[in-house]
């Protein structure tokens, strides 16, 4: 086993170990609850809860922007929307599991891993399909000009992440083992801290912290749309507390809604949403805006189709994008194993955006 593969399943096996104690802690106290995760409550079904707690990650995607342009506290007045930020997908999955959110921003390689360590939750949406804002940044002073030229650097990425599975394949695709380089657990803000100082040769990240190390004399090796055309699918997805999801379809499907309407809000006039999104992530209405149009914007009817979550009846793909890369993990010894793919289509809370998007 390789020093990397032992470091990192190490520090992902410490994860799921206080995961899993949150787990119990939580599950102890709902045991006494009638809800269950099969269907909806009738008596509850069409409640608001008094609290909805969203767990967002800053990224220029249609969530960001309902939050921007207030659309959520609009809808629902008498709700308290209570908006939640976090560095990554792997604090969003401890935080699922601690109980401290009921909706939170993943990617879909940390979301794989989740579903596989039971953690309470399903994919209810979307929130883009990644292109270039994902990429692998490489210092201009490393004189890495190719992927070959990663031997004997030190290239930092958050483990466990959509990056982090973008940088192994595409170091598997070039028959590049982890062994012939520095791999570094760093989250976005550790990695431009480390980039500014020159610890590091480079970073695989997402915008803005992409952006900030392109400006500081950086160059763009590779890209998840580069990847994704190779088949090395990733994607920030939305997953919702199975519990929540049962006991508030129709609120949900209320959310569902209001993305969908920041969505055809970015289709119909991509300057005035970047202009909304710009102070959120800091950029310029400009900069924001070429962010916005790396990403694949979704409509909840388009999400709806075979192709991406499906309907109640069909699940869509999905599914096996998950499945797949779950057991890319547990080719990485990140995992013990991958469930069967029926546990990954369960997985997927597709009503949401079959009702919005009818």
């Amino acid at each position: 086993m390789t020093k990397f593969k032992r470091l990192f399943r190490r520090q992902f096996n410490l994860l799921i170990g206080l995961l899993s104690m949150a787990l119990v802690v939580a599950f102890t106290a709902c045991a006494q609850s009638t809800t269950t995760s099969d269907a909806p409550d009738p008596a509850t079904a069409g409640a608001t809860p008094s609290e909805f707690r969203i767990g967002y990650q800053v990224s220029a995607n249609a969530e960001l922007l309902t939050k921007s342009l207030g659309l959520m506290e609009d809808k629902y007045p008498d709700v308290n929307i209570r908006w939640l930020s976090f560095d990554s997908g792997r604090d969003v999955n401890t935080a699922m599991a601690t109980g401290d959110i009921d909706v939170g921003l993943v990617g879909s390689v940390p979301v794989s891993t989740g579903i596989a360590q039971d953690l309470p939750y399903q994919v209810y949406f979307i929130h883009s399909v990644i292109g270039d804002n994902e990429a692998l940044a490489v210092t201009q002073a490393s004189g890495i000009e190719s992927m070959a030229d990663l031997t004997g650097k030190t290239i930092a990425v958050p483990f466990g992440s959509t990056t982090h599975f973008s940088l192994l394949s595409a170091l598997k695709q070039e028959g590049i083992e982890t062994t012939d380089l520095q791999v570094l657990d760093m989250q976005p803000q550790d990695m431009l801290a480390a980039w500014q100082r020159g610890d590091i040769d480079g970073g695989f990240v997402w915008h803005p912290t992409l952006s900030r190390m392109l400006d500081s004399e950086g160059q763009v090796l590779v890209s998840a749309k580069q990847l994704a055309e190779t088949g090395i699918v990733t994607a920030d997805l939305g997953v919702v507390n199975t519990d929540f999801a049962a006991q508030y379809p129709e609120f949900l499907t209320g959310y569902v809604t209001a993305l969908d309407e920041a969505v055809q809000f970015y289709r119909d006039d991509p300057k005035a949403a970047s202009e909304a999104i710009a102070t959120e992530i800091g950029l310029s209405p400009e900069e924001s805006l070429k962010i916005m149009d790396e990403l694949v914007w979704l409509s909840a009817e388009e999400q709806a189709s075979a192709q991406y979550l499906g309907a109640p009846d069909a699940p869509g793909a999905m599914g096996q994008v998950l499945k797949d890369s779950a057991e890319f993990m547990v080719q990485q010894e990140a995992i013990s194993a991958a469930p069967d793919l029926e546990v990954y289509q369960q997985a997927l809370f597709n009503q949401a955006v079959s009702d919005a998007g009818s």
